[in-house]
């Protein structure tokens, strides 16, 4: 090995995960050999929704693509590395992805009752954000000059809103949505839509209607257990969108632009009646003799040393994200009314140069405090989510075009993300008395265990030594005649799926 790629591998090594904290546990042979059977039960969960054994077979085939260690996690990556230079293998797994007619909602529900079973709490958090996937051609899907997150600029790209649980137990994805951009629908992008296979009958819907629209679904279906709903300024600062949360009896801390205006004290209201000047008025006001709501961000400096209060938002892999708070009830300003009397939240970092932070919440007074301190600073989980789904599992790999791919792909890359929270969470339990007696490392058993993912993908079987070591799947451009017969099913691409 040349020393420049031993650098490079010694870099790769100590790059920090994305979730900011350390690893505390190296892999065993054992832990892996514990993985695989977990994989192995874990996609199995998800049988049922694939008409066909191919597209279970493929289904497979992407998710172990996207939880390998491969440097680029697209179809021919993976083909090349487990089944070698097979084009028509290549064309399988493509169609599979970009053009199979296999639904995203049942996976992605059946998701939703194991994120439920291994994370679900009663005051469960579901937060919503977008996050940007730039493209360099016109021809992807929804693709346009937008503003992109991930870049933190304006560029051509495609744009998800995505929903994440939080818990105290964990992370993980409950939904997504592509958001299409509004002269998409005009008729000169007939011909675009009709390319990519966008739906007749999908009319253009804002970011923040998207988010309300998952958790919609989400509330409907009682599977998943959350009382609160955190958000960013381009959620919060869009009144539909709150006003659709309290319909569904949720709780949120949305962050708000500075210039948001609220009323310390609910100011009285006019009917509609005749004027003293022109005609009738149809519509309430506030009294003339009320007093102006003011801006947040004025607010703020003129509130008392007394009223702010150190607390720690969060645990990270430097220590303790300290802040100081300060809590007020206010009435904001709807449609030059007031509304829903709520919670004004100010987050203020330390030091000489402070940056803050409003937020807005519709929680009745008698909400603990430190619950509208911890929901606010939870929304850095859908970052986290993103970053290692996107470092991890591939979300942001994929080369499709059409709508078909883009939900299969996001749909896979976010149960790639969900197996990696499970693995998580066990590898954090303590051991069982008798595991030293269960089927030895390298015996039959394991053997086979093993043989079973590493055969489908047309690889050797994982070395026996006991090292420790990280959890990836070793690739083989050219598997032995057995492996071959194994990958048979996963070769029919004459087969429509």
């Amino acid at each position: 090995m040349s020393p420049q790629r031993r650098s490079f591998r010694r870099h790769v090594s100590r790059r920090p995960p994305a979730s900011g904290r350390k690893p505390v546990h190296k892999l065993t042979t054992r832990d892996v050999a514990r993985c695989i059977d977990e994989l192995l039960a874990y996609h199995q969960e998800f049988h049922s929704f694939f008409r066909r054994r191919e597209q279970r077979a493929w289904s497979l085939f992407y998710l172990c693509g996207l939880l390998s260690n491969l440097e680029r996690k697209t179809i021919a990556p993976m083909v090349l590395a487990w089944i070698g230079p097979d084009p028509k293998a290549i064309r399988a797994a493509q169609q599979f992805i970009g053009q199979s007619p296999w639904g995203t909602e049942p996976l992605m529900v059946h998701a939703q009752r194991l994120v439920a079973r291994w994370l679900g709490e009663p005051d469960g958090v579901a937060i919503v954000d977008g996050s940007g996937f730039p493209k360099q051609g016109a021809h992807s899907v929804g693709v346009a000059y937008q503003y992109c997150g991930h870049l933190g600029k304006t560029a051509n790209c495609q744009e998800g809103v995505f929903l994440v649980y939080a818990s105290r137990r964990g992370y993980a994805f409950l939904d997504e949505r592509l958001y299409v951009p509004q002269h998409w629908f005009k008729e000169t992008y007939r011909q675009h839509r009709q390319a990519c296979g966008v739906p007749e009958s999908l009319t253009f819907c804002t970011e923040p209607g998207l988010g309300l629209e998952m958790l919609q679904a989400v509330q409907q279906r009682q599977v998943v257990p959350f009382q609160w709903v955190a958000c960013d300024e381009k959620y919060g600062n869009n009144p539909a969108f709150l006003q659709g949360i309290e319909g569904l009896g949720k709780w949120y801390v949305a962050e708000v632009p500075a210039d948001t205006r609220v009323w310390l004290h609910t100011p009285p209201i006019e009917p509609p009646g005749r004027s003293l000047f022109g005609p009738a008025r149809t519509q309430p006001r506030v009294k003339l003799t009320a007093p102006r709501p003011v801006e947040l961000c004025d607010l703020w400096r003129q509130l008392p040393r007394g009223q702010w209060h150190r607390r720690v938002i969060k645990e990270g892999s430097k220590g303790s994200l300290v802040a100081e708070f300060a809590l007020l009830r206010v009435t904001p300003v709807r449609d030059q009314l007031p509304g829903p009397r709520g919670w004004a939240v100010f987050r203020r970092t330390l030091g000489p140069q402070p940056e803050v932070k409003f937020y807005l919440s519709n929680a009745p007074r008698t909400c603990p405090r430190h619950e509208l301190v911890r929901v606010s600073g939870l929304r850095w989980y859908v970052e986290t989510a993103l970053k290692e789904d996107k470092g991890q599992a591939g979300m942001d790999h994929h080369q499709t075009r059409s709508w078909l791919g883009w939900h299969h792909h996001m749909v896979h890359a976010m149960l790639g993300h969900l197996f990696l929270i499970r693995l998580r969470l066990l590898l954090q339990k303590k051991p069982r008395a008798n595991d030293d007696a269960s089927t030895p490392v390298g015996g039959p058993g394991d053997c086979q265990r093993r043989g079973e993912v590493a055969g489908f993908l047309g690889c050797s079987a994982l070395s026996a030594r006991a090292e420790p070591r990280r959890l990836s799947i070793p690739s083989q451009a050219h598997p032995s005649a057995e492996c071959q017969a194994r990958l048979q099913a996963c070769q029919a691409c004459e087969v429509s799926f």
